[in-house]
């Protein structure tokens, strides 16, 4: 697989493309992008993988924007890769619009030649 800027091109691109799809609030394709293990950790605790896609696939959970607005730091170590950035995102949830500007990172591994997340982290970012 890519090594270097490479991979650093292909995880920013990958973490954009998996932006795009919790927008389009397609839990199938939201889906692929995490592997079957995946987690969340949020303020509220720990989410897994089919916590997280059963409320987007019943209409509770939706997002209308999220946008990467700080440049993405990656890291690779082997086959696993750390991405981190400032989000900003509006979701809906049980009937309530939350607005966020977060700090997330994704921990990524690569299996059988494909990047899928094992572990996303948000942190709600403080405005200086």
């Amino acid at each position: 697989m890519s090594t270097g800027d490479d991979a650093q091109t292909e995880l920013v691109a990958i973490g954009d493309e998996w932006s795009r799809a919790i927008v389009s609030n397609d839990a199938e394709r939201i889906g692929s992008f995490m592997a079957d293990d995946w987690v969340i950790v949020a303020e509220s605790g720990i989410s897994s993988k089919e916590e997280f896609l059963s409320h987007v696939r019943s209409g509770e959970l939706t997002h209308s924007a999220m946008d990467r607005v700080s440049e993405a730091r990656v890291r690779r170590y082997g086959d696993t890769a750390v991405l981190t950035a400032r989000v900003t995102n509006t979701a809906h949830f049980g009937g309530q619009q939350y607005d966020a500007d977060e700090w997330t990172t994704d921990v990524f591994v690569l299996r059988d030649g494909r990047w899928l997340c094992v572990l996303s982290h948000i942190t709600t970012a403080v405005s200086a």
